[in-house]
């Protein structure tokens, strides 16, 4: 049976299931979202009541986590590396956990793909000084208005100076700090813009949105992502990692390669299990009360995204 192009989930589908588990601070709220200022606006004021904690992992390098997406950072003499932005909202408090890890400014900002809670402060980081590398498929979504589906929200294009200038297609390597940073496209997984950003000295890598550490994850059919490219870019992540390798997730905490390696099996099971439903003839709903991913619901549904909702993707790409 091919695999066609259900109707996309519906808002209130959305808002159900993200209502479903205990949500994580940052990212979304523990309430209910609001259907009357939507998910998107929610997620932005629930942003701005968070806090942002600083990690140090080694190298030099650490981690915010409060605002949106993870955002690494790498500071030194020639001023801060970051990757990803996080959410506007988080300004003042991103800029003191900032003041906190050094004196320097941040000169350098990596966007790991182009969605909101990933590249929200990109233009007041450029305003104050950041370049902006990205995707060139970041940079044309961000140009122009952008409608996600299953967040029934439309962005409008970014400021001027929330576009990054510096592209590339498939590798780019900087260096900064006395570290090479290699980044690298996953082809379309996340979404079609998805890249990986290794820190080589440290044995560091960002991963962004291929991997929610101990959650079910998003999948962005609207921009081009799909349930078999998060399986492929996950065995790549899981290909260039070793067991000493930290890994930073777009959302979840800093795991390592025995935490991938669970995702990976996940990510593989429940598509296996929805596809073979799927051959059978059942329909989308038929596939979501057979229950594939009940199983998963306890380690892997704490999030925004529940077992039901996350078949629901999960269908629409097998």
């Amino acid at each position: 049976m091919t695999s066609g192009h259900p109707p996309t989930i519906s808002r209130r589908e959305f808002l159900t299931a993200a209502s479903a588990g205990a949500c994580v601070a940052g990212l979304m709220p523990e309430c209910l979202f609001a259907e009357d200022i939507g998910i998107v606006n929610h997620i932005r004021d629930e942003a701005a009541k968070a806090d942002i904690t600083v990690e140090k992992l080694r190298g030099n390098v650490a981690v915010l986590t409060g605002s949106g997406g993870n955002i690494a950072v790498l500071p030194g003499r020639d001023g801060k590396l970051l990757i990803d932005a996080g959410i506007t909202a988080t300004r003042r408090k991103i800029r003191v956990a900032l003041a906190g890890i050094s004196n320097d400014s941040v000169k350098q900002l990596v966007n790991t793909h182009w969605h909101f809670d990933h590249t929200d402060g990109n233009e007041w980081l450029h305003s104050e000084g950041a370049t902006i590398i990205a995707h060139e498929n970041t940079r044309k979504h961000l140009l122009t208005a952008t409608r996600v589906e299953d967040w029934d929200f439309t962005f409008p294009a970014a400021p001027g100076g929330a576009v990054p200038t510096i592209l590339f297609k498939d590798e780019h390597v900087i260096h900064v700090n006395g570290t090479a940073v290699a980044l690298k496209y996953y082809a379309p997984a996340h979404t079609d813009c998805d890249i990986s950003v290794r820190l080589a000295e440290s044995d560091v890598i960002h991963v962004g949105d291929t991997w929610w550490n101990g959650y079910f994850p998003f999948i962005d059919y609207s921009t081009g992502g799909s349930i078999g490219g998060m399986i492929r870019a996950t065995e790549t992540n899981l290909a260039q990692v070793t067991g000493k390798t930290l890994i930073i997730p777009g959302h979840g905490p800093v795991g390592d390669r025995v935490q991938l390696t669970e995702f990976y099996d996940m990510l593989v099971t429940i598509h296996d299990r929805v596809a073979a439903l799927k051959k059978q003839g059942r329909s989308q709903s038929e596939t979501v009360a057979a229950k594939p991913a009940a199983a998963y619901s306890a380690k892997w549904g704490g999030f925004a995204i529940d077992s039901d909702f996350f078949t629901r993707l999960v269908y629409r790409g097998v």
